[in-house]
């Protein structure tokens, strides 16, 4: 730690008497000798010296000996490694430089050397935070042994500390390790809502930014929700612009605003900004016609009402046109079916459509059905509950509505008593997964934990999941995706039973609204969706596995477009996952082999550290100003010297760096020796005190 040895001496005075008293005396002593000047001038100097003389007695002065151990001073190299730092050869000449550099210091004595990496290797910060770390690391270290800082950065950090801090660092030196003209777009969200109605359209506000040296009006913008482009479009750069985007679903609804890349630019990681609105329902429309009049209808009537957030419009057939019956119209309170308003007119306007033991008579047509299809393919939802008048010849899957059923009827009913049973496909779907029921799940391999049901259709799958069985393991619930919408069918009108306690109930509630919602397309209960967690840059991916395999392919595309295959594979619990440790900021997409896909963004919506990217000593300057520091680039001067200067002002040039030689020591002894010895100084007041006596008397 010591550089070397030194001995310094100080005159130093120690008074005899208190330094009040001394004060008074001299001042009275310096009277009398004014007075006596006055009157005796022969015998002033005589007088003024043997005063002097008493004086310097008392004042008991001594020469103080100090050993003194000089200490090196600090200095410290900050090594940027944020992000952005990964951008072209930035990286590449900060280790070229930093090399060098640490060599050099090393080599010279006077100085210690501190490195600070910022961020660290193993983290994903959204903001450049240098001068936070630094300022620790330099906690331990007085002013007075700084030497001066040395950053290899490429300008972009955001903790410049006050100006009143500037000069306390020692000098600030900055190695920048971009190059001058580089050439970078981005695309910022500027403001956009958090939340918003299911079908509601919403403005957002965001920017393109060009370089000046890119040169070009406009940009082509590509708006895309799920990887897909919903349109693309021309707008001027630099300049704030509005989009319209519809909610299409409830949950988050992630889009991406991606503008078209240009040649030689630095980086495609900030070309795309994720907006990310949460869609809430107003209100859920559910249209639910009973086909028959039946005991169960209450069932499904007390669920839907039980929601405040459903609009529920019933309608039961009581009436068949063909039946025969006397009674004067005018005298009759039944309305007509109003199948073309519903089936027609408004059928979009409904979230979600329920045929409950419904038979085909001649109340609607069969285009209607075919209406009823081809608003589930284009992304409706249709429930089907049979009753017996499903496997007969009025069926409803002798209809339209049988090309989107996962069923078909065998003609038969069966009319024995049975426990639902959950399958091995149910146990890992999220529908039927872990249901309660008297404080008790359905586990795999039981049967006793729920109540019986007395009937039910014998149906023959044709597609989709089979998640729970009737008799001797008949098809009982069925969920399938048609086109882009769902179908749910449940081969049974017996599930009022649970309603009512029979043999001990059952979870009717809960099953029918995870059925409900499973239509509706909640994520939560989406069987093949991605399950995406992200903390910090660890990025864990699952995915329910109702197929029971044992791995499964998915592709990440990262921020700056490069694409990446990784596989899930079958964890404890049965689930696909991976765990993927995230190298960029920024947005990235997570696809599977089913074409399910998940933007997720790692740090914030808009990072500080991809907002500005290209290098520039701009932040640095003041700094680096007031502290007498130099900036150079490294693709100029990729090895800068490194020199040891006491000079306060010229620090740096345009191939060097000085750090700050402050001289500072550590005082190790200490001695007090007297001026002369008290024999003598007494000799001396004893001689010119006999001399002024002697001249006094002549």
């Amino acid at each position: 730690m010591n550089e070397s040895q030194s001995i310094a001496m100080n005159l130093h005075f120690t008074p005899n008497i208190d330094i009040n008293w001394l004060i008074a005396a001299t001042i009275f002593g310096t009277i009398l000798l004014v007075i006596s000047a006055l009157n005796y001038r022969s015998s002033f100097i005589i007088r003024g010296g043997v005063f002097a003389l008493f004086a310097l007695a008392l004042l008991n002065p001594s020469i103080i000996k100090e050993e003194r151990s000089y200490v090196k001073d600090t200095a410290i190299i900050v090594v940027d490694q944020s992000s952005s730092q990964k951008i072209g050869k930035r990286e590449m000449r900060t280790n070229a430089a930093f090399s060098h550099i640490k060599e050099q210091i090393e080599a010279m004595d006077n100085f210690n050397l501190r490195v600070i990496y910022a961020p660290k290797q193993s983290e994903i910060t959204s903001r450049t935070n240098l001068f936070e770390m630094l300022d620790q690391s330099l906690a331990d270290i007085p002013q007075k042994q700084r030497a001066g800082v040395i950053f290899l950065s490429d300008g972009q950090v955001h903790d410049i500390p006050q100006k009143d801090k500037f000069k306390t660092y020692g000098p600030v030196h900055l190695l920048l390790s971009g190059h001058k003209n580089e050439k970078d777009r981005q695309i910022l969200t500027l403001d956009a809502p958090a939340y918003g109605l299911v079908g509601e359209k919403l403005r957002v506000k965001y920017i393109v930014k060009d370089t000046k040296n890119i040169g070009e009006k406009y940009a082509r913008i590509a708006l895309k929700m799920h990887n897909v482009t919903k349109r693309s479009f021309y707008v001027p750069v630099n300049s704030e612009q509005y989009l319209t985007i519809e909610i299409e679903h409830p949950a988050q609804n992630i889009f991406s605003l991606e503008v078209e890349n240009i040649e030689d630019e630095i980086t495609y990681a900030n070309n795309k900004t994720a907006i990310i609105i949460n869609g809430v329902r107003d209100r859920m429309k559910v249209l639910l016609v009973s086909g028959v009049p039946h005991i169960g209808e209450r069932t499904w009537r007390n669920l839907l009402t039980s929601d405040p957030a459903v609009d529920l419009v019933h309608f039961t057939i009581l009436r068949d046109p063909n039946k025969i019956d006397y009674t004067p119209k005018d005298e009759m309170s039944l309305i007509a079916f109003p199948f073309r308003e519903l089936f027609e007119v408004k059928l979009y306007d409904f979230d979600l459509i329920i045929f409950d033991r419904y038979r085909v008579n001649n109340i609607l047509p069969e285009h209607y059905f075919e209406n009823i299809a081809r608003y589930v393919q284009e992304g409706g939802a249709f429930l089907e509950s049979s009753g017996d008048e499903f496997a007969t010849r009025r069926s409803i899957y002798n209809t339209a509505i049988g090309d989107i059923l996962p069923a078909k009827p065998t003609g038969a009913v069966s009319n024995h008593l049975f426990k639902p049973k959950i399958t091995d496909i149910g146990h890992s779907h999220p529908v039927t997964k872990s249901l309660i029921w008297n404080n008790r799940s359905m586990k795999q391999g039981e049967n006793d934990n729920w109540g019986a049901w007395l009937r039910s259709i014998n149906v023959t799958k044709t597609s989709g999941d089979v998640l729970m069985s009737a008799y001797e393991g008949a098809p009982l619930l069925l969920l399938d995706r048609v086109g882009s919408g769902r179908v749910a069918q449940i081969a049974s009108d017996h599930i009022w039973l649970w309603s009512r306690g029979y043999d001990g109930g059952g979870p009717h509630a809960e099953l029918l609204r995870r059925i409900v919602h499973w239509l509706m397309k909640e994520p939560e209960l989406d069987e093949l969706a991605l399950n995406i967690s992200v903390h910090k840059n660890k990025i864990t991916i699952s995915k329910q596995n109702h197929r029971n395999i044992t791995e499964e392919e998915v592709l990440i595309t990262l921020p700056d477009g490069t694409n990446k295959e990784i596989t899930l594979k079958s964890n404890k619990s049965g689930a696909l996952q991976h765990k993927y440790t995230a190298e960029q900021l920024g947005i990235y997409t997570i696809e599977d082999i089913n074409n399910m896909r998940k933007f997720i963004i790692i740090g914030d919506i808009d990072p500080l550290e991809l907002r500005g990217v290209k290098t520039s000593p701009d932040k640095f300057a003041p700094i680096v100003k007031a502290s007498n520091g130099n900036i150079i680039w490294l693709d100029e001067t990729p090895k800068p010297k490194i020199l040891s200067s006491k000079s306060k002002k010229r620090l740096g040039g345009r191939d060097w760096l000085a750090l700050k030689s402050n001289e500072d020591y550590a005082v190790t002894g200490v001695k007090d020796i007297p001026l002369l010895p008290e024999w003598a100084m007494l000799l001396i007041l004893l001689s010119a005190s006999i001399l002024l006596w002697w001249k006094e008397g002549r």
